[in-house]
């Protein structure tokens, strides 16, 4: 009898129920702004939790909350707006696959736009916001609520997500929190305030930025950790899974 082979990326989810959907998307990674920005967003306005991503290469780490363990990469819904975020960071060998698993999840749905939510290091103050998008009219849709990048790169498994919405024709914007490469809650204000503008999210920042001091130092540790990870040497034999 043949082994069944286990896909590199599962999502354990059924298709959102509101269409068009438009699909928010936050992971560790500098500063921690998206996942940040997107587990407050999710909290206050009382997001449903539909499915969770899991992978036999993600790092073997769980958060849990009062003695109960959460996936560490949760999809949650709202009327027509999806978000997913991780508590886990993406290693660069498989942001490829979890791209694709994602969009692919979205295939039987009409999507409006798919936003990636992530940090940009600077070692700035201001905490402005910077953008990326898919396309020139998208730039003319977030119109001067975000400074648009006149060049240069990114990186990680938000590149990953804009780069495959560019090759499968999805709207897709990079909202880029400005951070200092440490927990920051702060940025991911901004980024929030940045996308209560355009896409009318009813929720007060004013909490985060009241318990920034509390969240940085519960979020250091983390931030340790995905740097560690990231760090960490690839295993080159495919029968080794990439975390060991």
């Amino acid at each position: 009898m043949m082994n069944s082979q286990v896909p590199d990326v599962i999502v354990h989810s059924p298709p959102p129920s509101g269409q068009p959907v438009t699909v928010f998307i936050g992971f560790p990674g500098s500063g921690l702004v998206g996942s940040i920005a997107l587990s407050y967003i999710v909290e206050k306005l009382g997001f449903t939790q539909i499915g969770v991503i899991t992978s036999k290469y993600f790092p073997p780490m769980a958060m849990m909350t009062e003695g109960v363990i959460a996936v560490p990469v949760r999809i949650y819904e709202k009327d027509a707006t999806i978000a997913i975020f991780a508590d886990i960071p993406i290693h660069p060998q498989i942001c490829y696959e979890v791209a694709n698993a994602i969009l692919d999840w979205l295939k039987p749905v009409t999507i409006a736009e798919v936003v990636t939510i992530a940090g940009i290091i600077t070692n700035e103050p201001e905490k402005r916001v910077f953008c990326v998008t898919t396309a020139k009219e998208l730039l003319d849709k977030i119109g001067e609520n975000a400074l648009k990048l006149p060049i240069g790169s990114i990186s990680g498994i938000a590149s990953s997500i804009l780069t495959e919405c560019k090759v499968r024709g999805i709207p897709g914007i990079g909202l880029l929190g400005e951070t200092i490469n440490a927990p920051d809650p702060r940025a991911a204000a901004a980024t929030i305030e940045v996308m209560k503008t355009i896409y009318q999210f009813p929720v007060d920042t004013s909490g985060l930025l009241e318990q920034a001091d509390e969240i940085e130092a519960q979020m250091h540790r983390l931030s340790e950790e995905v740097q560690s990870a990231e760090e960490q040497p690839v295993k080159t034999d495919p029968l080794l899974p990439m975390y060991g």
